[in-house]
């Protein structure tokens, strides 16, 4: 059985920095891409980042390019999302993806979706 773990979530204060992390089991980690969507409640999901298996490719959408920063380490099997000057407006749960298809880009998420692996969830709340 295939399981994604997210941890690394909590609270923060506006212009704050955040590391998440994600692990899998039940699958070998280094074959597939990798993402994180978010959610708002009342809206809809929203992929954040895409990583490669090798790690040599990532997508960011326009939304929070330059502040979020996806990477990856085979070797210990962890997947990591580094939010930095995060504001009141990425307060969400996050998700860690894998699977899909082996490109990352826009379309990745969507795939992912119907045809990948994700966990429950990482709360992040920024507020002051």
């Amino acid at each position: 059985q295939v399981q994604v773990q997210e941890s690394g979530g909590g609270s923060v204060q506006p212009g704050g920095s955040l590391r998440l992390s994600c692990t899998t089991s039940g699958l070998t980690f280094d074959l597939w891409t990798m993402g994180w969507f978010r959610r708002v409640p009342g809206k809809g999901r929203e992929g954040v980042a895409c990583i490669t298996w090798s790690g040599e490719g990532t997508y960011y959408p326009d939304s929070v390019k330059g502040r979020f920063t996806i990477s990856r380490s085979n070797y210990n099997e962890m997947m990591y999302l580094d939010i930095n000057d995060l504001k009141p407006e990425d307060t969400a749960i996050y998700t860690c993806a894998t699977g899909g298809y082996d490109h990352c880009d826009s379309r990745w998420f969507e795939n992912v979706v119907g045809f990948g692996h994700m966990g429950r969830g990482t709360q992040v709340t920024v507020s002051s």
